[in-house]
């Protein structure tokens, strides 16, 4: 019989359809030794694909130079290729699904990225705020980040990091108020803090708000030597109307008011003064704060005060000069002739000469004889007005009187009240008391006390020789006086609409 072959490791056949490689034998001694270990070394690396070949797509790609014997290298490739096939897969499904909306929604965290497509970030854009790269800064070093990631990822930076945090704050103060100066930083790799970034932004608030404030307080009030445009077309329809031929500009300013010299028209009622003055009462509301006593206890304008509405004060303010003028006027008191008002702009007489005002008396510096002949005309004055009138000028004194043509001219006689008015004695007390200051510094002998003085003017007879006393006796009679006019205030009222120039006297007279 023919014997069968047995079959042997070396005569086995390979499943792959290859004959199988006769299995070497050696030795103990051979394993051990120290070249043949070298020499396994070296054909196991030359079997498996290096890890720097997975980054470069050019070899790896193209299957050149590559062993795919390997199947580790095999898993690898197919890896990648199906990762790409995902992610291209993904990009057609975010581009589908956002369409021509403004509003997208990104698919970007759920991409397969892999280290051969790091190159897609945008590594080697510089942002215009960034001045790493100033060529004003060229020779200065590179100042790595202080803060960010450490360990894994530790040259990634967010943007709490303190060097761009500041960068973008101040690139962010170019969006602060016109008016802020910033500066453009050419040449300059500016840095600044959150805390500082917030302080300059809060003060850049600030700044825009009372900005703000003082246009709109510009727009619709008057201030030193400046018209608001409601003022402006007051006076622009008085040109027009012919009542003035043109406005010149501003002689002087006061707390309350401002002037300014005119040369005048022609009106069909009356004779318009070749000069005249246009006193403005300033609309700002600081000034009357303190001024209501004269005028809320006024019978003339008790009806029509109130604090709810301060602007129409302003206007009564005008209003009552315009009344205590036509008064003096026609007592005969050297005054200016009221020529019209309109809202809170007056219209009167110049008193002076060729666009110069006439001088205060504390701006004439006049001599005796001068100062004598003015102070007997302040005492005729003061009497008539008193007597004539009714009235007490409340703030008389050398800043209130002119001196022009050699005779004395009162002016400012807004605050002027009637002698029966609560407050009204106290006031004739203290336009004595500055007028016999005021003559007494200038030498003239003469003059009174203000005791006498108001003795003289009002006709009282007050004997008490201190001053605590005299005033004493003052507000008594005022107390009277109040008492009297509240008991017969609409006998009184009625009285004074049908005659304007016929006032109460004193309850005592």
């Amino acid at each position: 019989m023919e014997q069968v072959g047995i079959i042997t490791p070396e005569t086995r056949p390979s499943p792959w359809g290859l004959a199988a490689k006769p299995v070497s034998h050696c030795s103990l001694a051979e394993v051990m030794s120290e070249e043949l270990a070298r020499e396994l070394q070296i054909e196991e690396e030359s079997h498996v694909l290096p890890q720097e070949a997975l980054l470069d797509d050019g070899p790896f790609l193209t299957g050149e130079n590559i062993d795919t014997s390997s199947d580790e290298v095999l898993a690898q490739m197919l890896q990648i290729q199906f990762d790409k096939e995902y992610d291209a897969q993904l990009s057609r499904e975010e581009k589908k699904f956002n369409g021509d909306s403004k509003v997208s929604i990104s698919f970007e965290n759920y991409r397969k990225v892999h280290p051969s497509e790091d190159s897609d970030s945008s590594e080697d854009e510089v942002d215009w705020q960034d001045t790493r790269h100033d060529p004003y800064k060229a020779d200065k070093p590179t100042v790595t980040p202080k803060k960010g990631f450490v360990g894994k990822g530790k040259d990634i930076t967010t943007k709490h990091d303190e060097v761009v945090c500041g960068r973008k704050n101040t690139a962010r103060m170019e969006n602060f108020a016109p008016e802020f100066q910033v500066g453009d930083g050419i040449g300059m790799d500016l840095k600044l803090s959150n805390q500082v970034f917030n302080v300059l932004k809060q003060h850049s608030i600030s700044e825009q708000r009372r900005s703000a404030r003082l246009h709109d307080k510009k727009e619709v009030s008057t201030s030193e030597k400046v018209v608001d445009p409601k003022t402006r077309l007051l006076l622009y329809k008085m040109v027009n109307a012919g009542v003035l031929d043109n406005i010149n500009g501003c002689v002087s300013t006061g707390k309350e008011s401002v002037v300014f010299h005119a040369n005048g028209g022609s009106m069909e009622e009356q004779e318009v003064p070749s000069e005249c003055a246009i006193k403005v009462f300033k609309t700002t509301l600081n000034e009357f704060k303190n001024r209501d006593k004269y005028i809320k206890d006024d019978y003339r304008f008790k009806d029509r005060f109130s604090k709810l509405n301060p602007r129409k004060i302003i206007r009564m303010w005008a209003e009552k000069e315009k009344h205590n003028l036509k008064r003096m006027a026609k007592a005969g008191i050297p005054c200016p002739e009221v020529v019209m008002l309109k809202k809170h702009v007056l219209v009167m007489s110049f008193i002076g000469k060729d666009q110069m005002p006439a001088p205060t008396l504390k701006e004439a510096k006049l001599g005796l004889e001068d100062s004598k002949t003015a102070y007997y005309q302040v005492l005729a004055m003061m009497k008539q007005l008193f007597d004539e009138c009714s009235l007490v000028h409340a703030d008389l004194s050398e800043y209130n009187m002119m001196w022009h043509d050699g005779k004395v001219w009162l002016i400012d006689v807004s605050q002027s009240v009637e002698p029966t008015h609560p407050h009204g004695l106290e006031f004739l007390y203290r336009d004595c008391r500055n007028v016999s200051q005021f003559f007494q510094k200038c030498g003239v002998s003469e003059a009174l006390n203000e005791r006498e003085l108001f003795n003289m003017v009002s006709g009282l007879n007050i004997a008490s020789d201190n001053q605590a006393d005299f005033m004493a006796e003052i507000e008594a009679l005022e107390k009277v006086n109040e008492d009297h006019v509240q008991n017969h205030g609409k006998k009184i009222s009625e009285f004074q609409k049908d005659d304007d120039d016929g006032p109460p006297r004193l309850y005592d007279e």
